[in-house]
């Protein structure tokens, strides 16, 4: 819409705009004003415009564009400076604006712009033109853009599919070699297992033989010295008859008694040939050395108890572990649950291993820690330290019953000691002649 005030009706002054100049012709008007802004004097410049008057054209246009638009709309002496310098730099497109007839290969933007300065008749129509073309061309491109941005996306969704397909069909792959290696890994543990029991078995038939070898040996022993007490029978028997003969040969008996003399004679060569036939080894050992008791200066496990100790005083300790060829057996969490169950379970077996391994060196005892290892879900990467056997029960085995094994796997007589808190494990080890101890007696002699 054209409003006209005043003038002739080929006045361009009196039209007025009825909408906002478009960002496009507002951008290029700017610029018209920063481009011809340098040529003015600071007195000719609008006083709003003056502290701009040192900026360079770009800067200017940043900092000074809104001033500058208002200065061009309000101050037509202002729009007629610039008009005259935009004639000076675009003396073409100026003629044919004022002329009426605007170049039809020039961007409709600058027309605009040009026209909206130098205001010649229906410049509005030339400013609303350009908008209408910019919008349409901004909407072309949007439409181009929108259409590549399509293709583009399209692209990506089939390079994606193509991606996932291969991805899947890698992963495929590497699934079905999984599955063959985890079934090889299987058939390797059954013939492991297969080993291992060809093993235990192969080690159950050496145990049998080497019993059966033993008890044939002791037979063979308890016959040689049957034997042998037989011979010294007959060998008292026979000196008994050859002292009697020389007796008799002393007193002057008779030529019989003389060969009864000769007979013990002979029998008594006969013996010392069997014996030496039979190499009969001397005896060694006295029937008086194999009564079971308590020898000067030895003592067992009770004899220690026994002292005037305190169950709880971590000497007792000592005093069993000082026996010759003490074994000392740990309920291993049963004692770091008792002495620091805040720490995990890794950090509670390396704390207390490393101790144990101090007491061996200490003590000189052999010592195995046993573990539950129901719950483990894979092998412990675990270096036993010096002097230490460490031992997890197999699943479906309890640490109690794998420790009242171990006691049961000792000979009778030799110093076994269990440190547990349980009392179910405590009996037990006590009723197999082990000698159990609280956890806490362990962790005060550790620390």
């Amino acid at each position: 819409m054209v409003e006209t005030h005043g003038g002739g009706p080929d006045d361009g002054t009196a039209e007025v705009l009825d909408r906002p100049l478009p960002d496009g012709v507002r951008r290029r008007v700017v610029q018209i004003v920063s481009d011809g802004f340098g040529g003015l004097t600071v007195a000719e410049l609008p006083a709003q415009l003056r502290q701009y008057a040192r900026f360079a054209p770009n800067r200017r246009a940043k900092f000074a564009g809104n001033a500058m638009a208002a200065a061009l709309e309000t101050d037509p002496l202002f729009r007629q400076r610039i008009g005259d310098r935009l004639r000076d730099a675009q003396p073409e497109l100026s003629g044919a604006l004022e002329s009426g007839s605007p170049p039809p290969a020039a961007d409709p933007l600058d027309v605009a712009a040009a026209a909206y300065v130098l205001r010649p008749a229906g410049w509005v129509k030339l400013v609303a033109a350009a908008g209408e073309e910019a919008q349409r061309a901004d909407a072309e491109r949007a439409d181009e853009e929108s259409r590549a941005e399509l293709e583009r996306l399209r692209a990506e969704l089939a390079r994606a599919r193509e991606h996932t397909r291969t991805e899947a069909e890698r992963l495929r792959g590497e699934l079905e070699a999984a599955k063959k290696e985890a079934e090889s890994l299987h058939r390797k543990l059954r013939s492991a297992l297969s080993d291992v029991k060809r093993g235990e078995a192969a080690l159950r038939k050496a145990h049998a033989e080497t019993e059966a070898v033993r008890t044939e040996g002791q037979a063979q022993i308890s016959a040689a010295e049957s034997e042998t007490r037989r011979l010294k029978a007959r060998l008292g028997e026979t000196e008994a008859a050859l002292e009697a003969a020389r007796r008799a040969a002393r007193e002057g008996r008779s030529i019989e008694d003389m060969r009864v003399r000769l007979l013990l004679d002979t029998l008594l060569d006969a013996t010392q040939g069997l014996r030496r036939e039979l190499a009969l080894p001397p005896v060694s050992v006295r029937p008086a050395e194999t009564v079971d008791a308590v020898e000067p200066g030895r003592m067992t496990p009770k004899d220690i108890a026994a002292r005037a100790l305190s169950e709880h005083d971590p000497a007792i300790l000592d005093q069993l572990l000082a026996l010759p060829q003490a074994h000392l057996v740990v309920d291993g969490y049963n004692v770091t649950k008792t002495g620091y169950p805040q720490m995990p379970l890794e950090k509670q077996r390396l704390r207390l291993l490393g101790q144990l391994s101090q007491l061996a060196a200490q003590t000189g005892a052999e010592v195995t820690c046993v573990f539950d290892g129901a719950e483990l879900a894979a092998p412990v990467l675990l270096a036993p330290p010096r002097g230490v056997r460490v031992l997890f029960s197999k699943p479906g085995v309890t640490a109690d019953e794998l420790i009242r094994r171990l006691v049961r796997a000792e000979p009778p007589g030799r110093p076994v000691v269990v440190a547990s808190t349980d009392r179910e494990v405590a009996d037990g080890v006590a009723r197999a002649g082990a000698r159990p101890v609280a956890s806490a007696v362990l962790l005060k002699r550790l620390s």
